[in-house]
């Protein structure tokens, strides 16, 4: 009789573990963080009470990143590789436009095809890693990992009640408006599944991307506007604002669907934008920092992880978080931890770094720095590289050109310290970020600073810190002073550490600003620690 209860003890632990394993993941179109009053600090919001409802039962990131534009982040989260590696650097719009290699080893092919437990895969909504012409490759969702995929190519669609819709192959015209059209394409997918494999839905919504139409009253609370052109053109925001109220009112219906067929307690569910907002309707104050450049109203997107897998929930993170890491989050969610083992030789290095770690609560950061680009055929001034720590930002300009800026007071990247006058503190956030861009890129992207010292300070007199700002810990280098003891004091002066150069455990400390001496050798200020627990 033991052994019989164990069986079925054991058999029901793998039942369990494999009904925690499936994974939606939601993308919006053009929404940056500036129309969610989560994010933002007392912006013109939308009305989103069902993406807000992930927060309860998630993990708010603070610091995403994706690119640019839409269809990189797309390819590199299917890939787990940067866009240099995978080759999309730009929005996919003519037969000129490098698209996504189909030899490219995908999330969806690693779930369905290799990983443990092998699952029904979907993709519904925005393609755009490839052309719907020539007709071969309107199989290429498919032929990557996907059972399913039914929606639209191209990176916008004309008319939000009346386009071309490609279901596995196959051309056909829906009249239904679009956002609705993906909800019900993934519930019907959904109604097929038997239950016995985990799934995987990737869902991506159209809005709010451009045209700003009005959508169906039912969806939204703007329901007075008239819709008209001139109107649009006139006030595109409430528009915008409608069409992001009616997703998230589509994405409620999911949750209903979720609800009622025992789906929810089973499933993690990531929403992300892929991109910032909109020039036209962006809520920032210089417009030319929007969709398409890599400052943050660009890149910066929001980005929630909820479900069961996540411990604490309710948190919100200020971990360095890429697009990209989700493949790698997505593989290891499902139950697949040795996925590297399954990505061609030729499709090596991936990029994605876990973010399982911060999920389970086991650590607040996974990354020290986090990456975006953009590179266009042919070139524009706006392509570049850029590349951030938990303070600063350097973009380098492929026409040569760099801007450096310290986000901590200056979010909104106003002020190019690059060229001017750099503290200590500057200087080596500078150089963190220069020296890894150029390792990353395998090229002399930009040239290291020399350390600028203050009067009476000697070369090699002031110590190197790294990373900082850090969460665990910190590495003290300080050249021909190893054995004098350095001092660690908090915002008010006391002292928290005493210490000799070396690498120092700082995981007990509160975040905050904190200040370095040393106990012998004077300096004309103190060393700035920062410190993110």
């Amino acid at each position: 009789m033991k052994k019989i209860i164990l069986s079925l003890t054991l058999i029901f632990i793998a039942l369990f573990s494999s009904a925690q394993k499936n994974t939606i993941l939601i993308i919006a179109d053009d929404l940056g963080v500036d129309y969610l009053s989560f994010y933002a600090n007392g912006g013109d919001t939308a009305i989103v009470p069902n993406i807000r409802s992930l927060l309860a039962t998630g993990i708010q990131f603070n610091n995403a990143w994706a690119n640019p534009v839409c269809s990189p982040t797309r390819a590199a989260m299917f890939t787990g590789r940067y866009a240099f590696r995978n080759g999309v650097g730009t929005v996919i719009s003519n037969a000129s436009t490098p698209q996504l290699d189909t030899a490219e080893r995908s999330v969806a092919r690693l779930l369905r095809d290799f990983a443990p437990l092998n699952y029904a895969t979907a993709n519904v909504g925005k393609w755009h890693m490839h052309l719907a012409n020539p007709v071969p490759q309107r199989t290429f969702p498919n032929y990557m990992g996907y059972d399913l995929y039914s929606g639209n190519f191209n990176g916008a669609i004309s008319d939000y009640s009346n386009y071309v819709r490609i279901k596995n192959g196959v051309m056909d015209t829906v009249t239904t408006y679009a956002t609705t059209q993906t909800v019900n394409d993934a519930m019907d997918w959904l109604d097929t599944l038997s239950g016995q494999k985990p799934f995987f839905l990737w869902l991506a919504f159209n809005a709010p991307h451009f045209p700003f139409h009005k959508p169906p009253n039912n969806l939204h609370s703007y329901s007075a506007l008239p819709g008209t052109t001139n109107h649009i053109n006139a006030f595109p925001e409430l528009y915008f604002k409608a069409m992001v109220q009616a997703m998230d009112t589509e994405i409620g219906r999911l949750f209903q669907y979720l609800d009622s067929n025992n789906l929810r307690d089973s499933t993690n569910i990531i929403f992300i934008g892929d991109n910032g907002s909109d020039r036209d309707v962006t809520q920032l104050t210089n417009i030319n920092h929007a969709k398409g450049t890599l400052y943050e109203g660009g890149i910066h997107v929001p980005m929630i992880i909820a479900g069961p897998a996540v411990v604490n929930p309710g948190r919100q993170s200020d971990a360095l978080v890429s697009t990209p890491d989700l493949f790698a989050t997505i593989l290891e969610l499902s139950g697949f931890s040795n996925w590297i083992n399954f990505i061609p030789a030729a499709k090596l290095p991936v990029d994605a770094i876990s973010l399982v770690p911060i999920i389970l609560n086991d650590t607040t950061d996974v990354r020290q720095w986090i990456f975006s680009e953009q590179f266009q055929v042919p070139t524009n001034a706006s392509d570049a590289k850029a590349m951030r720590s938990k303070t600063h930002k350097l973009i380098r300009f492929d026409s040569g050109a760099i801007q450096f800026y310290d986000l901590t007071i200056d979010p909104l990247e106003a002020n190019n310290l690059f060229g001017q006058s750099l503290t200590i503190l500057q200087t080596q956030q500078y150089n963190f970020l220069c020296n890894e861009l150029n390792a990353l890129l395998n090229q002399n992207s930009c040239t290291p600073l020399s350390t600028s010292l203050g009067e009476n300070e000697q070369e090699n007199d002031l110590p190197f810190l790294f990373p900082n700002p850090t969460s665990k810990l910190l590495n003290v280098e300080w050249k021909n002073h190893e054995n004098e003891t350095l001092i660690l004091k908090d915002a008010i002066g006391k002292i928290v550490k005493q210490e000799k150069p070396g690498v120092w455990d700082v995981s007990h400390l509160q975040s905050g600003v904190y200040f370095l001496s040393s106990e012998k050798t004077k300096w004309n200020r103190a060393m700035k620690v920062f410190i993110s627990n």
